[in-house]
């Protein structure tokens, strides 16, 4: 897996859409083009990042280009997520950081002034 290009398409909220977009299936680019206000060429550079970073399969249908997620990287990044905090829990847990601290109440304020 790319990490570095899969956060970075993850970045930008227009892709984080194309995305959301094509959860409910697969989109041609003229599909997904409907739902932006934005040029075909701007549309094609968020298509070539999510392509690079390998979120996005892409499948020639006659003159359309259909677009589909690749679940298999949003699933190799859910894992890495999980193993990393879960890695940085159990640490924290070890070594005392992640437990909430009795703080003992000091005095309030109008206690502090002296007469």
């Amino acid at each position: 897996m790319r990490t570095q290009e899969v956060f970075k398409a993850l970045s930008d909220p227009t892709r984080r859409r194309i995305l959301k977009l094509l959860q409910s299936g697969s989109l041609s680019a003229g599909e997904i083009a409907e739902h932006f206000p934005i040029t075909k060429g701007s549309l094609s550079h968020h298509f070539n990042v999510l392509k690079a970073a390998d979120l996005l399969r892409v499948e020639r249908r006659g003159q359309s280009l259909v677009y589909s997620l690749n679940t298999t990287v949003f699933e190799d990044v859910a894992a890495m997520l999980l193993e990393l905090f879960a890695t940085e829990a159990s640490r924290d847990r070890a070594s005392g950081a992640g437990s909430p601290r009795t703080v003992e109440p000091g005095p309030s304020p109008e206690r502090r002034r002296k007469p």
